[in-house]
């Protein structure tokens, strides 16, 4: 077909690409005046109801699980033909097959690159569905305000596990499919899915033909390859997230999250730069983010007045912003007005607050210790508290092995960070808060201090019900 001036109400701009099943187009959204990509099945099967309704799962399923890590559906609409079409939000940083075109990368990126699509097809698996087509061509990029993030498309083949298997049409990537997927009598599950892994691994560290035994990587990382790539699905580790853990073991760093950012051309993960707030990099930082006043923070911030400001009680021991309260520790006081740039249902600040001995130098004196802490409802329903912290590397800090810290009736996923400029440590720690949300913790804690420290803060962090 020609290219069209209009699909629904979005104006076309040009072709992203097309596929056997779909076209893409570069669209605009004249009313919220944004780009957008609008997916197209393919005039070829337009009579084809199988392959109508696979298009249409498709759009229910990402709308369903609506995760940072998989490409978003924005609304799906249907042409005057009868095809239906999906608007996805625009992967402006394109895909992983374009940036291999130009050639592979070192091995350190290679890696945090990999460990960044295992945790998108994770998401998949957590919520028992199974992709089937992991290529290059469905690993695409978008940005983000600090830089790109690394998101999951294309689950035109993926199938909930219940009907995964038995009497299923072949689908995949000849290269990245698993041999079961060519059997239409086999069982196909999230094992499918580490073979295509597997395959993404060996393509980004052996260059256009991957070998078993690759120069200049890691042993213990070849060998999580072999087994991922295994031939038998029961020689494989069972899901993304085994395999996972297995590769950042291997590469040295126990279920431990990401510690270097690559370079442009393979970036990964969504952290905001380390760094002191009254650096260049902080304040550009803090622009971006829309923050003010002394309680800026090195990833986000809370004002120093006004408000809601949070303070602590006659007895000078809590910190309070809504419905969060932390025992402060002593000599240490509490200010907030909310989670900058953050908001609930009502279009209102979440709730946090900054604790330090001193809130309006803490986050411009890498001296002075001091915590973040924030409650997110809109956190709460699209992340966990291991996906939270997974998602905070730090530049140039080395980390230690995340650990779970069980306060009560409440588990925090605690990631420690050592750094050789600013600040010596820093803590990421998350928890789930009931049915109110996510904690969200940051903490730069006393210079040569233990992790009772820390623990001892977690512990003294409460929420009250809604």
């Amino acid at each position: 077909m020609g290219t069209p001036a209009w699909i629904g109400p979005y104006r076309v701009q040009r072709l992203l690409g097309a596929g056997s099943f779909a076209t893409v187009w570069l669209g605009h959204d004249p009313a919220l005046d944004s780009r957008v990509a609008i997916k197209v099945l393919a005039e070829n099967w337009s009579h084809d109801l199988r392959v109508r309704e696979r298009f249409r799962d498709e759009a229910r399923l990402l709308r369903r699980l609506d995760h940072p890590r998989l490409i978003r559906v924005h609304a799906v609409g249907e042409l005057p033909d009868g095809r239906p079409y999906a608007v996805l939000a625009l992967a402006d940083g394109g895909s992983l097959r374009d940036r291999l075109a130009a050639g592979t990368p070192p091995v350190p990126p290679a890696l945090t690159l990999l460990d960044e699509i295992a945790a998108g097809v994770a998401v998949l698996h957590r919520e028992r569905v199974v992709h089937r087509d992991l290529t290059p061509g469905n690993v695409l990029f978008t940005s983000t305000a600090d830089g790109e993030r690394v998101v999951i498309a294309d689950l035109g083949l993926a199938k909930a596990l219940a009907a995964a298997s038995g009497l299923t049409a072949r689908a995949g990537t000849p290269g990245y499919m698993a041999p079961e997927q060519d059997d239409p009598l086999a069982v196909v599950d999230t094992r499918s899915d580490v073979f295509g892994l597997g395959r993404l691994g060996l393509r980004l560290l052996g260059g256009p033909g991957p070998r078993p035994d690759l120069d200049g990587v890691p042993a213990p990382v070849v060998a999580v390859l072999r087994r991922a790539t295994a031939p038998r699905p029961a020689d494989r580790y069972p899901d993304a997230d085994a395999f996972r853990a297995a590769l950042r073991r291997a590469a040295g760093a126990p279920d431990a999250p990401a510690t270097r950012r690559p370079g442009r051309a393979f970036p990964v993960g969504e952290a905001l730069p380390v760094g002191r707030a009254g650096s260049a990099a902080g304040r550009r930082v803090a622009r971006r983010l829309g923050l003010a006043g002394a309680g800026a923070l090195i990833l986000v911030a809370v004002g120093a007045t006004g408000g809601d400001a949070a303070r602590p009680t006659a007895d000078g021991r809590w910190g309070r912003s809504g419905p969060v309260s932390v025992l402060l520790p002593a000599g240490w006081r509490a200010a907030g007005t909310g989670w900058a740039g953050r908001y609930d249902a009502r279009g209102r600040l979440e709730p946090a607050l900054v604790v330090s001995p001193d809130p309006g130098r803490w986050a411009t004196d890498p001296t002075v210790p001091g915590a973040f802490v924030g409650l997110s409802a809109t956190l709460g329903r699209r992340s966990t508290p291991a996906d939270l912290v997974a998602q905070r590397p730090h530049a140039d800090c080395v980390a230690a092995p995340v650990r779970r810290v069980h306060r009560g009736s409440t588990v925090w996923v605690v990631a420690r960070f050592t750094c050789p400029a600013g600040r010596p440590v820093l803590v990421e720690a998350a928890a789930r808060a009931g049915r109110v949300g996510l904690l969200y913790v940051q903490v730069a804690p006393p210079q040569g201090s233990g992790p009772d420290v820390v623990d001892t803060l977690l512990a003294g962090v409460r929420v009250r019900p809604g």
